[in-house]
């Protein structure tokens, strides 16, 4: 395979320029860094030059609208790079659509296991309404869910009752995130785009982030068989993909991504996971995590964690992460011919996230 040279900094020890392969991200990677090592900022420098010098679609999943403008250059951006990225065709899709179109999936055309998530609903001490869930699936599936909801609400028989009781004691019916007989992100996702950012951030209620999260992942393995490449990056993905999953809709998310990284790579599902805390992820994984670039970690128990799971990378190189300045690297593995360290180079594109800064006065 040819490689895809990805100019994104400088080499700490030479100062030379720092290329990554981007062929090699045809593997599952892990970017680790602590709060105010850089990361974000450093993410979006590798997703720009994805972008500028590869042809691999990206799907970003963004708790913190920190990607939002990555189709959009900074003024002060090199003319050709900002030409190159404005031609690029790159969505947005949020809450409140407030700077692109509005993030939807449709429950009715999740499957049965994911939509029995949402609701809470156990096949086993909850088997009456999940055989009704059963049913409607096979009357409903793929229709629009008012339809839905008024059979049940119409029905005397009490499962159906105790099943409509649950959706309204829930608010399923209220969340925003549901298409309601329009279209989904998901149709979208099976196009291609050169990038797709879902702002996760902004809805009312806190699960309808995870149903969407859960509906586009589902639709990718579901269309696996297409063999059709994306690079499904997770920032934040601490609370997408948490060791211990503690609700149905984290265990179905979960349980998804445990078979796209123990599987996808073979279809052209590549993740690229971004977090603070190595051992807030799930091992298995973390454990089909090839690349590694680690920022600014404190924490010896973290890099520890991190020793376990890449031990091709050296100690010692591992050790320097504490001592880390703002937008150092440490990058191990496939994209690399050996762990090397560099300096991020700069954003083409504005952060959407920034800190908030502590008022001068009071009232301001």
């Amino acid at each position: 395979m040819p490689k895809l040279p990805l100019h994104i900094g400088h080499d700490l020890e030479t100062g030379d320029p720092f290329l990554l392969d981007g062929a090699k991200f045809n593997r599952h990677t892990f970017w680790c860094g602590q709060s105010g090592s850089g990361k974000t900022y450093a993410l979006g420098v590798i997703l720009e030059q994805l972008l500028l010098d590869t042809g691999l679609p990206l799907l970003v999943l963004d708790p913190n609208s920190d990607y939002v403008h990555l189709g959009t250059p900074r003024e002060d951006a090199a003319p050709d790079a900002a030409q190159r990225l404005t031609a690029c065709d790159v969505r947005v899709f949020g809450a409140r659509e407030k700077d692109g179109a509005a993030l939807r999936v449709r429950l009715t055309e999740l499957d049965l296991p994911a939509r029995a998530a949402v609701l809470r609903l156990d096949p086993v001490e909850d088997a009456e309404e999940y055989q009704v869930l059963r049913e409607l699936d096979a009357a409903y599936g793929g229709q629009d869910g008012a339809e839905m909801m008024r059979s049940l609400i119409s029905s005397a028989e009490p499962a159906r009752q105790r099943l409509a009781r649950r959706i309204q004691n829930l608010a399923v019916d209220d969340w925003d995130v549901w298409a309601r007989g329009g279209t989904g992100v998901e149709a979208t996702v099976m196009q291609r785009p050169d990038a797709m950012v879902l702002d996760l951030g902004g809805f009312r209620f806190a699960e309808e982030p995870a149903a969407a999260a859960l509906a586009v992942l589902d639709r990718l393995w579901q269309s696996r068989a297409e063999r059709s490449p994306v690079l499904i990056v997770i920032d934040e993905a601490h609370n997408i993909c948490p060791a211990e999953p503690t609700t149905p809709l984290q265990r179905a998310i979960v349980d998804r991504l445990i078979q796209i990284a123990a599987e996808g790579r073979k279809y052209g599902l590549w993740l690229l996971l971004s977090t603070q805390r190595p051992s807030k992820i799930h091992p298995q994984v973390l454990s089909q995590c090839d690349n590694l670039a680690l920022m600014r970690t404190n924490s010896p128990a973290d890099l520890d964690h991190i020793g376990r799971f890449f031990g091709a990378t050296p100690r010692h190189l591992l050790d320097t992460a504490p001592t880390a300045a703002q937008g150092q690297v440490l990058f191990s593995g496939g994209f690399v011919a050996e762990p090397r360290r560099a300096q991020m180079g700069v954003r083409l594109t504005p952060e959407g996230g920034s800190d908030v800064a502590v008022p001068p006065t009071r009232g301001a």
